[in-house]
Order: C-alpha cells, then sequence, then structure tokens
C-alpha cells in the first residue's frame, strides 16, 4: 500500500500572521489570506490530476498543533486514510483525534517518535 504521496502543506507558529504573510508576499511573492496559500500542481504520473501544497502562518499562542509543543507542522497526502491509520495504531504509533471528514478530504493527527504533531490529508 503506497502511504504518503507527498508533501500536502507547511504550517508554522509566530507572533504576527498578518506582518508574516505581507512579508512573504512582499518579499517572496506568496500572495495568501487568512487561511495562508496555495500552490498548485500537476502530478506527474497523472497529469490531468492537479495537487495542492497549503502553507500558512499561525499565531504562537495556536492550539492547533498540540499536543506538540513544535513551532511547525507538516502535512503529508495519503492515500486509504482509514487503513493508514489502521496500521499506525498497530504499529503503537499515536493518533490524536478521530479523522475528520470535509468537502476537500479527511484528515487526521498523529505525532512522531519526538512527539512532533503530523498532519495526515486524504485529497476528496
Amino acid at each position: 500500500m503506497k502511504k504518503v504521496t507527498g508533501i500536502g502543506g507547511i504550517f508554522f507558529k509566530c507572533k504576527d500572521p498578518a506582518r508574516m504573510r505581507s512579508w512573504y508576499e512582499e518579499n517572496l511573492g506568496i500572495v495568501s489570506t487568512e487561511y495562508g496559500a496555495g500552490f498548485e500542481w500537476l502530478d506527474k504520473d497523472s497529469p490531468e490530476k492537479v495537487g495542492y501544497t497549503a502553507w500558512n502562518p499561525f499565531a504562537s499562542d495556536t492550539k492547533y498543533f498540540e499536543p506538540s509543543r513544535k513551532d511547525f507542522m507538516v502535512n503529508y497526502r495519503v492515500e486509504n486514510l482509514e487503513l493508514l491509520v489502521e496500521q499506525l495504531r498497530n504499529n503503537g504509533v499515536v493518533v490524536v483525534d478521530d479523522i475528520s471528514v470535509y468537502d476537500y478530504g479527511k484528515f487526521v493527527h498523529i505525532l512522531d517518535a519526538e512527539g512532533n504533531a503530523i498532519e495526515l490529508w486524504e485529497p476528496a
């Protein structure tokens, strides 16, 4: 079974997200909103399939990365999230929450061996 298929997003904490979004737009051309920025690309094996990678600065006091105490979180795109979560649990991996389902995909959070939060996303 194919597990991770790519990076779905990069998220990091900062003191002033609006200022950071402005800095990144002015200096690196990343145009974003309060929900971050998105980068679209085509899948190399299926060029008709559009992929998406998110980028978003979060307020330094966000609870979204908990229980991790790190200032970043990586989102990985995956295939068959339900089966992967089952395998992870069988391997003793900490699964932080239940799978959430939205129009744009399914999400769950896990912790790696050092307690870093990881978000897994199966695109819709």
